[in-house]
């Protein structure tokens, strides 16, 4: 096998693409030690039996299955079959369903139309309602949309609704979380072997627990919430592996960009994208999840990082749910596999107006900027907080541009008031991003992640130039159509805001 790359330019060749392997993706002895599930995995297979066989030799008796990848595993169990392979179409049971303010409504709509107004959802407990798009809004067809989720679920009894009704005060709402894919997670929703189906394309977020979570339209979200299962084919999956030290000034939001850039945004078209290797292992949950988070920016029908002990130590406090977790075989059959060495990689942005526009941070300090963005399901987490409080400490200076800040949930914004930061001498996120001349915190949601209505917070109304730690840079996402969103980590992003300019992290965390 060729040796590993170097990443000297992000436009070389940085890669390793093999075509049509049967690779090992085993997990390590220490994984598959630390856990034991909570049900015994079934061993129910069904054999396929001739009627008639003369002289069959008793070597080739007994049940038979293909080695298959874990999302192929997890769509068979959904199935209830031995086996399914790529290209297959085959009906899956649903574990969890989750829809929000955007999506929801078309989705309650077209479930009444063709299941009947008094109709029934299949599991009130499997369905999962977050409002979490446009909450902090005077507009009234988004406020609308909320209350029509208010009004399904209450009808329904659906257990896991997590309204907002004091918009003036997101405190004042116990059961208020804010983005749903991070909300999904931190309410023990997300769950290793499962299938999590959600009306929104992020849904994928949740593939960094090992299970199989995508993104569905409303016509299918309304025919699962009538039935628990939906039509699905079977992606073949792209392989990442990722090996090396990371260093200390490079994020998953670097390492997705990279891969972004190498595949395209169509590089990974209906796929699964699995990411292995020693530096997927070395990362917490929150990264993980941003490094599946973006799958769909390159096309990808879901990403996956196989359950290990950082899993299952998350995961202790949130659910009581037994789960199952399922691994690729060591034959697994993957369309291409794609290697990196981490410890070269540098950090990198995506300029406007395409994710996949890669471009090592340094190479664009000659562009000034205008404003600095982090939040979102992508970088509005706990770990790029403290991450963007890591840097501002490390500079001492103020920042030069407008800085907003957008936690993801209520849980995200307590620990940005609540946790120190290392090194700090006791400090909070909270504290340092005042001495650095931030916005302060706002309330948990989506917010100008997808520009919504005019009184979003930090919508771009005009014309600029904005750093951002989201996942989509298209002409009009955050707001204004001329608008420029250049895609980074929180260490670039709290870099860039430090220079008004784009910057390379480096220049502060060295």
């Amino acid at each position: 096998m060729a040796s590993s790359v170097g990443f000297a330019h992000p436009t070389s060749s940085l890669i390793i693409n093999k075509k049509d392997k049967s690779l090992s993706v085993v997990p390590s002895t220490s994984q598959l030690s630390i856990y034991k599930c909570k049900k015994p995995i079934s061993n129910n297979i069904s054999m396929a039996m001739a009627t008639r066989q003369s002289e069959r030799k008793p070597a080739t008796t007994g049940s038979m299955k293909s080695p298959m990848t874990m999302t192929e595993k997890i769509l068979a169990k959904g199935a209830e079959k031995a086996e399914v392979k790529a290209g297959d179409n085959v009906w899956v049971n649903v574990d969890v369903f989750m829809t929000n303010d955007i999506s929801g409504p078309g989705s309650i709509g077209i479930f009444q139309k063709e299941f009947g107004e008094n109709a029934k959802v299949w599991d009130r407990e499997k369905v999962v309602v977050i409002p979490d798009h446009y909450i902090f809004t005077s507009d009234e067809r988004a406020n609308r949309n909320v209350d029509i989720l208010r009004e399904f679920s209450l009808d329904q009894n659906i257990k896991y609704f997590y309204d907002i009704t004091d918009l003036s005060n997101f405190k004042a709402n116990p059961d208020y979380k804010g983005v749903c894919h991070i909300a999904l997670a931190q309410e023990g929703h997300c769950r290793p072997g499962e299938i999590l189906l959600g009306t929104d394309s992020h849904t994928c977020t949740a593939g960094a627990f090992g299970q199989f979570a995508t993104g569905i339209g409303n016509t299918e979200a309304g025919f699962v919430l009538g039935t628990g299962a939906l039509l699905l084919k079977v992606p073949q999956t792209l392989r990442f592996v990722m090996n090396g030290e990371m260093p200390d000034y490079l994020l998953a939001k670097d390492l997705i960009l990279q891969i972004i850039g190498e595949i395209s945004v169509a590089g990974a078209t209906y796929k699964s994208m699995e990411f292995v290797g020693t530096t997927v292992e070395s990362l917490n949950m929150e990264e993980r999840m941003t490094l599946c988070n973006m799958v769909i920016e390159a096309g990808g029908k879901n990403g996956v990082v196989a359950a290990d002990s950082t899993t299952f130590k998350y995961l202790e406090d949130k659910t009581s749910v037994p789960y199952e977790p399922v691994y690729s075989d060591g034959l697994a059959s993957f369309h291409s596999e794609f290697r990196f060495d981490i410890s070269k990689l540098e950090p990198l942005v995506a300029k406007p107006h395409s994710p996949d526009n890669r471009a090592l941070a340094r190479e664009c300090k000659h562009i000034k900027i205008d404003r600095v963005y982090i939040g979102s399901c992508t970088g509005g987490k706990t770990q790029d907080f403290l991450a963007a409080a890591k840097l501002f400490l490390a500079s001492g200076k103020k920042v030069k541009v407008p800085t907003f800040l957008v936690p993801a949930t209520q849980k995200v914004w307590v620990d940005i008031y609540t946790l120190i930061v290392p090194g700090s001498g006791g400090k909070t996120c909270s504290q340092i991003f005042e001495e650095a001349g931030c916005d302060t915190p706002a309330s948990p949601s989506c917010a100008a992640c997808m520009g919504g209505p005019k009184d979003t917070y930090a919508r771009m109304n005009e014309a600029q130039v904005c750093v951002s730690t989201t996942n989509r840079n298209f002409p009009g996402r955050m707001g204004h159509k001329e608008g420029q969103i250049y895609l980074a980590s929180p260490y670039t992003a709290a870099a860039s805001a430090l220079t008004g300019y784009i910057t390379d992290p480096r220049e502060f965390l060295h």
